[in-house]
């Protein structure tokens, strides 16, 4: 006999209850709330909340299986050059399609989506908004706060067959289903927390969502790490992004337009309708350090860079441009700045081929404040993501109980190891959007977060937020092979302790300020 499951979540939010809702209807909001842990948005809303709209998913194995699938992967592709990684199919991660539909919607108060096909026998999720009682969340203006309530009805699959296994059959189901709400209260715990921060980042950058004007926004990478979480936090909030992609059979789609940075061409009539520019595309950096892998990370930043501003030279209203850039800038073997304080804004670029590139990337952007425009330059750390970047890369050892500080004989920090300046996704993508919508903000601006570790200490910290061990250096000539010995120097070694003072100072408020609490947000631990 198969039971069908009720689980109740509540968050509580110091918002209006119409404020909420609209940013749940929004796009980007659902992308925002996708836990990177446990499933991955394919497509849709096809038409925000309302009855008939569908949505597609890709979900993974519940808890470390799937974490270890999905990041041992990405680790495959990211060492391999692209004409093959790009072939990898996405069989080789063990992911479920999730195909939902909406089935109900009442303005301001209640939607509710259902499963056509996916791994359940059946769910039901019924998302209620009611305001909070006198007292409980009440916002700045002293109005009522808002309860979410996330009501699912679910059936798994086997679980009748499983039940009746002799001996064993109801404490395996019943084992089934622990371990499947534990699985839906982290990822509930997720997105309650990114509701809460995304509410209050709109709420500080007044927009749409809270009465204010609608920006339009070029990005180009908008379907990169960091590019994709930054473009969701703007829509979400209401603002218009246009995306600026290679191909034009993507350009053909709505708010898309086409850019070719190879021949230094981009679509000016649709430049012409933006307040701003986000520049995020690049080569990836990830690879042997060849030749031609150098040269292609060099262009590509100050060819497409080129590109964008030499465009905006010849519009007749001049946007401002918020360009990527990375704490590659200080040199690899920057250590700390002046007398051990940590690497400022002010600081010149190091002498290593990151820094030269970094330099010149940033070079191109300060040519459009000829024209008037307001330029920002975000020099990102390490982003942590289990969708990309250092943490993808590192989780597969880490989960498999090998992980460990990497081996080195370096380093200026208490313990002798590397410093690494992290920043946790949400952050970054927020100090972008940060960097779009204050019109004070401009130059230099370091997006990291306020307390970099040594390398050992982020070792540890992951181990302990995995509940594995973490004391296995890393072999130095694991990198080397794979990178080269420039690669492995300036990427896997790099040692920069960067300061955050200038990116809170302008008034950015950073969601994640200490290691654990950022790793066990994306993770889901």
């Amino acid at each position: 006999m198969t039971e069908t499951h009720v689980f109740e979540h509540r968050t509580l939010l110091r918002h209006p209850r119409d404020v909420v809702f609209r940013w749940l209807a929004n796009p980007g909001a659902l992308q925002r709330m996708n836990p990177p842990f446990a499933s991955e948005l394919v497509h849709g809303p096809t038409n925000g909340l309302a009855v008939g709209s569908e949505t597609r998913l890709r979900i993974s194995p519940p808890g470390s299986l799937g974490l270890l699938a999905d990041t041992s992967r990405g680790l495959l592709a990211g060492m391999l050059p692209d004409a093959v990684s790009s072939r990898i199919p996405a069989a080789a991660t063990p992911k479920v399609p999730w195909h939902a539909r909406h089935t109900a919607y009442e303005e301001g108060r209640m939607f509710r989506d259902e499963m056509v096909s996916g791994p359940l026998r059946s769910w039901t999720h019924t998302h209620t908004l009611e305001d909070a009682a006198p007292g409980e969340a009440d916002t700045a203006a002293g109005t009522p706060g808002t309860v979410v309530l996330d009501r699912i009805e679910y059936v798994l699959p086997g679980e009748g067959l499983l039940g009746r296994v002799p001996g064993i059959g109801g404490t395996a189901a019943a084992w089934a289903g622990r371990g499947f709400e534990a699985e839906l209260r982290r990822q509930f715990a997720y997105r309650a927390r990114v509701m809460a921060d995304d509410l209050a980042f709109h709420a500080a950058h007044p927009g749409p969502l809270t009465g204010g004007p609608a920006r339009t926004v070029a990005v180009t990478g908008a379907s990169g790490l960091i590019g994709a979480q930054l473009t969701a936090l703007l829509m979400s909030g209401g603002h218009r992004v246009i995306r600026l992609v290679r191909s034009p059979e993507q350009a053909a789609a709505p708010d898309a337009a086409l850019w070719d940075p190879s021949r230094e061409r981009v679509d000016e009539s649709a430049l012409a309708q933006v307040d701003v520019i986000v520049n995020l595309a690049g080569e990836p950096i990830a690879g042997r350090f060849t030749d031609a892998h150098k040269e292609a990370v060099h262009d590509s930043r100050v060819r497409g860079t080129r590109t964008l501003v030499d465009a905006m030279g010849r519009l007749p209203r001049v946007p401002a441009l918020v360009n990527c850039s990375a704490i590659g800038y200080y040199g690899a073997h920057a250590g700390t700045g002046p007398f051990g304080a940590g690497l400022g804004e002010e600081l010149e670029p190091g002498d290593d081929f990151l820094a030269e590139v970094c330099a010149d990337w940033e070079a191109e952007a300060v040519r459009a404040e000829a024209f008037g425009a307001r330029v920002a330059r975000v020099r990102v750390g390490v982003v942590l993501s289990p969708a990309g970047g250092m943490l993808q890369q590192v989780l597969p050892l880490f989960l498999a109980g090998l992980g460990g500080p990497m081996a080195t004989s370096g380093g200026e920090s208490h313990d002798g190891s590397p410093w690494v300046s992290w920043v946790g996704v949400d952050d970054v993508a927020g100090a972008f959007a940060h960097a779009v919508l204050d019109d004070d903000v401009a130059g230099p601006l370091n997006a990291v977060a306020p307390e970099p570790v040594t390398a050992k200490e982020f070792a540890t910290v992951l181990g302990r937020v995995l509940h594995r061990p973490s004391v296995l250096p890393v072999p130095a000539f694991g990198p080397r092979l794979l990178l080269g010995a420039e690669g492995d120097a300036e990427t896997v070694r790099a040692d920069q302790k960067v300061e955050a003072g200038r990116l809170v100072d302008s008034g950015y408020a950073m969601r994640d300020d200490e290691l654990e609490g950022a790793l066990r947000h994306v993770l889901g631990r």
